[in-house]
């Protein structure tokens, strides 16, 4: 019988050659993706064995594994940094490991797969320890999800997966929220405004409350998700729904957003240890179904209303009695303690707490409820004003959902902040406290009142605040001081995660390098490298060097070589590329297109070992698709994990609306290529930018 046959069969014959199938993936999608699977293919030939490598990078799956081809499997190698979906595995033996694996030790991950544990579906044993870039002893049980990373990076990932399938829902309702009562609500006499039942802009209200409702269970079901697959999306998604209702519980609030996170994790990782309970055979095809779901949520939903529920509702209860014993202090510091507490979970219980106290009080002392008003729009606005001060530390889908929060902020809809405060919460909360704070503190000391139990720009111009001026004012100072701390914070945690919604550790392999280097290749002497004020194009062409007059696709020239780089930084190579490159007279903004780089080099370094880096972005900065090449005599530090400087350093820049991938294509052609040491020997030793396109014309 043919190991294929019967996968559980303990070892191969030796000698015998193999059928293997292996899956490739980084956070990025780019480089390491394919520099994995080159490895894994030459390692499997110099090994005398088969191996189809399917690539998930930014262009989509390529080399798709059929079914015909997993059944004809005797192992199946995963090295990926993000989910892959191993369901199609089930019954083959199932390695699952980081990428950095995959280029760093190809060889061992071949000789490992067939001692691997057969994969049974719904993340049994056959899911290894993945990510991050360490792999356990061999036969060491997997216990994260599929394809996620050990420690910080898989929580980091599994938050990031909550809070992408979140972003949609708080955009839609807060949105359709907002025109609703633009459009359709009507001034009441104490101020304010109302949506009539029944009207056609009540209905739009509903759904936009129907997709705020949806938000937050959303978050807690996805986290899950990214954790214990597809069982864990039920009880993630119930449990969130639980969290936010506070009635099940005895709580007037609901725990919101922190509270959907704290399910999300529950359920994930109770799931993961459900899975791991060995049960008969016959019973397992019904686990991922019914058993798992059913037990992970009931057990998850009543934990939550017996045990974590109570003390919400304690919190709930003991804050609104300490406030009102407050009522007598200044009002700068109960301005404070209701921003700081408005702005702390937005909409979850602290926030509903100072809401409901400062709403009980309108009539008897609004100038309660107007530091309430005052602090409720500071987060979505003071986020959304930080993506327009540094477009650059922010990801495109942040950069849009800034715009939606700077709308929602203009509304009151303080919940317009949470997609930012979930994704870091580190840096977020304290920077919307902070300005909380300070509006709150400010409407206080100028005695601004609200007449309505609402709060935001939009209080104002309908006529319900009474010092107008210092409610503006209030409001202004509180979002600067958000804006500002925020971008701080970040640029702070750069070295930790960065601006960019990504995680450095949860990245790391995606910025790793080969670990297994070949010889350095020689220093390049100083003939025939042009000086670093030399104009581009200005050293002469070696003889017989004009093989090709562009490279990749017309992207990289002759006009966009330069020979020798005077930075001797990073960030300093990455301007003097771009001056290159704007040579071509595609690139409309030089700083824009630099910010844009270094915002990439935030998710991880582009510095991928063996003296190489592939510094790269997608702006509107650039008109057209350009690469240019550069190389370093002494190397600039990249951060690559084999410690190794950039010598050789691309630059490759495209459109944010250019269609079609042929660009990363090109970046996956290139990353392979330069994977071969003699390619890399010749490329430092041309002589003339001639030469050098010679040599680059080899990439096919």
């Amino acid at each position: 019988m043919t190991p294929s046959a019967d996968p559980s069969a303990p070892a191969t014959r030796p000698g015998r050659r193999l059928k293997l199938l292996a899956v490739t993936a980084c956070p990025t999608g780019i480089a390491h993706t394919y520099m994995a699977a080159e490895k894994l293919t030459q390692a499997a030939e110099a090994l005398g064995h088969d191996i189809k490598v399917e690539t998930q990078g930014s262009i989509g799956a390529e080399n798709v594994l059929t079914d015909n081809d997993v059944s004809q499997a005797d192992g199946v190698i995963v090295a990926a940094d993000k989910d892959v979906d191993s369901s199609r595995f089930v019954g083959k033996r199932l390695l699952v490991v980081g990428v950095a694996e995959g280029i760093h030790h190809p060889e061992r991950l071949i000789e490992r797969v067939m001692a691997a544990p057969v994969h049974e579906g719904g993340g049994g044993p056959g899911w290894g320890a993945g990510g991050g870039g360490g792999v356990g002893s061999p036969g060491a049980p997997g216990v994260l999800g599929p394809g996620w990373g050990a420690g910080r990076g898989t929580v980091y990932k599994a938050l990031m997966n909550g809070v992408s399938y979140m972003i949609p829902f708080v955009v839609v309702g807060g949105l359709l929220i907002a025109v609703s009562l633009a459009l359709g609500g009507h001034p009441r006499p104490d101020g304010g405004l109302v949506i009539p039942d029944g009207t056609f802009w009540k209905h739009v209200n509903d759904i936009g409350v129907i997709g705020f409702t949806l938000m937050v269970p959303i978050l807690s079901g996805y986290i899950a998700y990214a954790i214990g697959d597809r069982p864990a999306l039920v009880p993630g998604m119930i449990g969130g729904w639980i969290a936010n209702t506070g009635a099940l519980y005895d709580s007037k609030s609901g725990a919101g957003f922190i509270g959907a996170i704290v399910t999300g994790f529950l359920a994930g990782y109770l799931v993961l240890w459900i899975k791991r309970i060995r049960v008969p055979r016959f019973v397992r095809p019904i686990m991922p179904i019914i058993v798992i779901p059913v037990v992970a949520t009931s057990v998850l939903g009543l934990f939550f209303i017996y045990v974590l529920g109570r003390p919400i509702a304690w919190v709930f209860e003991h804050l609104t009695g300490w406030l009102d014993g407050l009522t007598g202090t200044s009002a700068a510091l109960l301005g404070v303690l209701l921003g700081l507490m408005i702005a702390f979970d937005m909409g979850g219980p602290v926030n509903k707490t100072a809401f409901l106290f400062g709403a009980g009080l309108v009539s008897k002392n609004p100038e309660i409820m107007g530091m309430c008003a005052a602090a409720i729009p500071v987060p979505p606005l003071g986020q959304g004003l930080a993506t327009l001060l540094r477009r650059g530390m922010f990801s495109e889908q942040e950069r849009e959902t800034g715009l939606a929060a700077l709308f929602m902020g203009f509304f009151g809809i303080t919940e317009g902040a949470i997609p930012f405060a979930a994704a870091r919460p580190a840096r977020v909360i304290p920077a919307n406290m902070m300005g909380g704070a300070v509006a709150g503190a400010i409407a206080g000391l100028a005695s601004v009142g609200d007449s309505v139990p609402h709060g935001g720009p939009i209080v104002a111009v309908l006529g319900a605040v009474s010092g107008v001026a210092m409610f503006f004012v209030a409001i202004g100072v509180g979002m600067v001081v958000t804006a500002l701390t925020t971008v701080t914070l970040m640029a702070w945690g750069r070295g930790e995660r960065g601006g960019v919604v990504g995680d450095r550790a949860g990245a790391a392999a995606d910025a790793g390098a080969v670990a297994e280097p070949a010889a350095r290749a020689r220093r390049v002497s100083g003939a025939g490298v042009g000086t670093a004020g030399a104009g581009v194009g200005a050293a002469p062409v070696a003889a017989g060097a004009g093989v090709a007059s562009e490279v990749l696709s017309g992207y990289l020239t002759a006009r966009t070589v330069r020979l020798g780089l005077a930075a001797v930084r990073k960030d300093a190579a990455i301007r003097e590329l771009a001056e290159v490159l704007a040579g071509t007279g595609q690139v409309r903004d030089v700083d824009a297109l630099v910010t844009a780089a270094l915002a990439r080099e935030e998710l991880g370094t582009t510095g991928l070992g063996e003296e190489i880096a592939i510094p790269h972005a997608k702006t509107d900065a650039v008109t057209a698709p350009v690469v240019g090449f550069a190389r370093s005599a002494e190397g600039i530090e990249w951060g690559a994990l084999d410690g190794s400087k950039a010598r050789l350093i691309f630059m490759i820049a495209v459109p944010e609306a250019f269609a079609g991938d042929e660009h990363l294509r090109i970046l996956a052609l290139l990353a392979r290529k330069l994977l071969d040491p003699g390619f890399r020997e010749r490329l430092l030793e041309a002589e003339g930018e001639g030469a050098v396109l010679g040599v680059l014309a080899e990439v096919r």
